[in-house]
């Protein structure tokens, strides 16, 4: 028997395609995370949990998948939609707001939205990443990647940064299309200009600012780095130079995923990413989101509501991820239904002495409900169709139908069990897999990681960046992040969190 086919949308090439991996069923995917300057809304979910059904979809036919998925605490300036992007930065914007007021500096506004936006991913059932890299613990790297493409002819120097030269790469724009440079230079009139750059197109991997509130030393002085620079350095960190697959909203088409394409490639002349995902927007009651419409909606305003997070994960799942979706609290309301159906499947399921973990994710057991076998399999093909979730949706819910009309004696409970499980490994909304740390969990005493306490690898690491051996400073950030704790990097310090 041939191996299934995982196929999707490729932006790229306009088409839907096979995934081909670089290394045969292994898949190295990034997904572009959030900003932390606020609560993540139920349109950024839409996309991370296009993300999570990928990762889901591909262990599903046995893929080994190592999965980057970022946090942007830096860099990213409110006027986003041109390449070279000007205004103020998010998050420093953020700490001058009615909300900011109680953080006592950008560093803390970062930890305490990017500690909320965990905790949300864990409540809406999305699986862990591999690695959850951030921005500011990757300075060095995005500085001697700018640094490279200096070298290269492909980014040069002015009085308030250092710019990539567009025209220096000629497949600009071979992502959205925008390959016209004078069609370029017209979407970046409004953009404040630097005199000294080459092409108004061009745009900026470090900016000088010694009055940032988040800033670094650097070889052009002190600055920070522009919003592209970061995902095409920890991509190639992470997954190598040449990824699987690339996904992110379509706003990020361009310019960010367009800028990373152009950098990545200019500075290692190797092709960046063999495939491309992009999530079309989110509508909520017919409009386009907004707050002054009053259709605004984080995680966490309809978590008050009294909503469950799986109903969520159904109602944003519902359509799917290249088509227009209206979501709408009717929607919420119908998929809260669907959610407490399988509660009472998995409840009938308890009573006839059966827990999820009582089975393997083999064969159906034998019994009566053998057509369980074929919806899930109809479930699994549409997902491997492009993550037809309509269809999938579809084929859980006649599978739980399918469950409740039944008695369940010893025979067609394991069989519930083991549909149940097996589509919620595939879609995440039957039951919760993981729990939130931060509710009900004790303080958890501080780890030893191969013989020494983390503490002391935090003061080891300090000592060999102060000797400027920083291999050694970057092994042991990675060896924590293998035994499962990263470490933040701030003016006060550095800290560190169990992040699996």
């Amino acid at each position: 028997m041939s191996a299934p086919e995982f196929k999707l949308y490729d932006s790229l090439s306009r088409t839907v395609k096979p995934i081909q991996t670089v290394e045969p069923n292994q898949l190295r995917f990034y997904s572009c995370g959030p900003t932390v300057y606020s609560y993540a809304h139920i349109g950024n979910f839409r996309t991370f949990i296009t993300s999570d059904l990928i990762v889901r979809t591909a262990q599903s036919i046995g893929w080994k998948v190592t999965y980057v998925s970022n946090i942007t605490d830096v860099g990213h300036l409110t006027q986003d939609d041109v390449a070279d992007a000007s205004g103020e930065d998010k998050m420093a914007r953020a700490l001058q707001s009615k909300e900011g007021e109680e953080f006592a500096n950008v560093w803390d506004l970062a930890r305490h939205y990017a500690d909320a936006f965990e905790s949300d991913w864990r409540h809406l059932n999305l699986l862990p990443p591999s690695v959850r890299p951030r921005a500011t613990d990757h300075m060095r790297e995005q500085i001697v990647a700018v640094q490279d493409l200096i070298e290269k002819g492909h980014a040069y120097e002015t009085p308030t940064g250092v710019y990539f030269n567009v025209d220096s790469f000629a497949e600009y724009g071979k992502l959205s299309g925008n390959r016209d440079r004078e069609s370029l230079q017209v979407a970046v009139r409004d953009v404040v200009q630097d005199d000294n750059k080459k092409s108004p197109a061009d745009f900026a991997l470090w900016k000088k600012d010694d009055k940032h509130l988040m800033q670094w030393f650097s070889p052009w002085g002190w600055g920070f780095p522009g919003w592209h620079i970061e995902c095409s350095v920890m991509a190639q960190k992470y997954l190598g130079d040449t990824i699987d697959l690339h996904g992110g909203g379509e706003d990020l088409k361009f310019p960010h995923h367009e800028c990373e394409i152009a950098q990545s490639e200019a500075g290692n002349g190797k092709p960046f990413c063999n495939h491309w995902l992009h999530v079309t927007f989110l509508q909520v009651e017919g409009e386009k989101m907004s707050k002054s419409k009053g259709n605004f909606y984080t995680a966490r305003d309809l978590f008050d509501q009294g909503f469950g997070p799986l109903a969520l994960r159904l109602a944003l799942i519902s359509v799917p991820y290249n088509k227009p979706h209206n979501f709408t609290l009717q929607t919420l309301r119908d998929s809260q239904a669907h959610i407490d159906r399988f509660t009472e499947s998995l409840d009938r399921i308890g009573k006839a002495g059966f827990t999820m973990d009582d089975f393997p994710d083999g064969q159906l057991p034998e019994g009566p409900l053998s057509k369980l076998s074929e919806i899930y399999s109809e479930a699994q093909a549409a997902m491997l169709n492009d993550l037809n979730t309509s269809v999938a949706v579809a084929k859980a819910l006649e599978g739980n139908k399918l469950i409740l009309r039944d008695h369940l004696d010893g025979k067609t409970a394991a069989q519930a069990a083991w549909f149940l499980k097996k589509i919620n490994n595939l879609l995440g909304i039957v039951y919760a897999t993981f729990a939130d740390p931060s509710e009900g969990e004790e303080f958890e005493a501080e780890p030893e990681i191969n013989g020494k306490l983390i503490t002391q690898w935090i003061v080891e690491r300090s000592e060999a960046k102060a000797a400027k051996d920083f291999a050694k400073a970057d092994q042991i950030r990675n060896d924590l992040a293998v035994a499962g704790y990263e470490l933040r990097d701030s003016i006060e310090g550095t800290d560190w969190k169990k992040i699996r």
